[in-house]
């Protein structure tokens, strides 16, 4: 849920500065609750790093009209970033001895599935909340 708000945030107000405090006070909120052994470090900077570049992605594609389908694509691509960064940082920070390839099939996918899901169901509510507040 962290990351859809983290990404929803991004979505409605694609500023630098934005995307800076969501990725730390995400990565923040994220490293203090995290259960994953050595998960704290990992969960902070990965943060930090996909917020920044899930904005370079939404510059990319602003002239996509279609803001429901950018905000879906932005989220499983930003699950897929954020989750890769974590594992690899997980991985040299924690030393696990799981691979790679297994963390990734059995948390990341699902949480592509869920998260975009979501995405699905709270952006149009968000963004038309945000149109009215402009």
């Amino acid at each position: 849920m962290m990351l859809v708000m983290l990404f929803l945030g991004i979505l409605l107000y694609p500023e630098l500065k934005t995307a800076a405090l969501l990725g730390i006070g995400t990565g923040i909120l994220t490293a203090l609750t995290t259960t994953f052994p050595g998960g704290q470090l990992p969960n902070f900077f990965e943060k930090i790093i996909t917020a920044f570049l899930i904005l370079s992605l939404i510059t990319l594609v602003k002239k996509v009209p279609n803001r429901y389908i950018k905000a879906l694509v932005a989220t499983a691509l930003g699950t897929v970033i954020s989750g890769s960064l974590f594992l690899m940082f997980a991985i040299i920070i924690a030393e696990l001895p799981v691979s790679f390839n297994v963390l990734f099939v059995t948390v990341v996918l699902p949480a592509i599935l869920l998260n975009t899901g979501l995405m699905a169901a709270i952006f149009p509510i968000a963004d038309k909340i945000s149109k009215l507040l402009k």
